[in-house]
């Protein structure tokens, strides 16, 4: 419980330090450590004011991990829900979408593709990703799905924590996750790497509005084939066996 504070250098996806070299586990490592703090900062002003507010934790271990790699033009704050920055506001709340850390830039420009197909985004930058902001549950009911992204395992991620955080808050809005899979990455760029696991705007905004195209089918009901089909009733003058005909068969 002592306030000490970790800076993980090269977290997510490294891609040119090697295939072995990827930190791409770390999220879902610390989410087991009780009462660990744990901030994925989104740019260099974000990773500025997070660690200040790391070092002034006294009573719990903090972390604070960011990528390889430059860290890009700053993405001012629209407004805060919680200790969530929102980052973007669609014209109607059908998704909303998590970004995590560096991947803010992708979940924008996402959101900007999908908004041309007429769908609403709201897009949020957690700051601390554990735990999970208390406000987040009631920000996805007012949504039709949520998304996260995220550069770690999709096994035991942040994805994962706001599963659990909805189920807890009895939420039931579909959530769709992008992150790495199970398994061992290949020696390539960030860039290269972060394109063939998905993680780019185009597929992120495809899957999501392919998400939505399920929600909005109409669920389609077919006759029980047990159920019986019901005889239409006989016409008169019917060749049809009456009570009286049986009884005069009888001896």
């Amino acid at each position: 419980k002592c306030g000490v504070t970790f800076v993980l250098d090269r977290a997510g996806i490294t891609g040119s330090d090697g295939a072995s070299h990827n930190g791409m586990w770390d999220m879902s490592i610390l989410q087991v450590v009780p009462g660990l703090r744990l901030a994925a900062p989104r740019d260099a002003d974000q990773l500025r004011a997070q660690l200040r507010e790391a070092v002034e934790v006294n009573d719990a271990p903090t972390v604070i991990r960011f990528p390889k790699e430059s860290v890009g033009e700053p993405l001012p704050a629209l407004d805060r829900v919680g200790q969530m920055d929102v980052l973007h506001r669609g014209e109607s709340p059908d998704v909303l979408l998590v970004s995590v850390g560096a991947l803010a830039g992708t979940c924008l420009a996402a959101a900007v593709l999908l908004r041309e197909r007429g769908i609403g985004v709201t897009v949020v930058d957690p700051r601390w990703v554990k735990p999970v902001d208390e406000a987040l549950p009631g920000l996805a009911a007012a949504h039709r799905v949520v998304a996260v992204a995220e550069d770690n395992s999709r096994t035991g991620g942040v994805g994962a924590a706001v599963a659990q955080a909805l189920r807890d808050a009895d939420v039931d809005v579909p959530l769709r996750d992008f992150g790495i899979p199970a398994q061992f990455l290949a020696h390539a760029k960030r860039s290269e790497v972060l394109a063939d696991l998905g993680l780019t705007p185009a597929e992120i905004a495809g899957q999501i509005g392919a998400a939505l195209a399920r929600i909005a089918m109409p669920s389609v009901t077919s006759a029980s084939p047990c159920r019986r089909r019901e005889e239409p009733p006989a016409a008169a003058g019917d060749a049809t066996e009456t009570e009286g005909d049986r009884a005069d068969g009888r001896s």
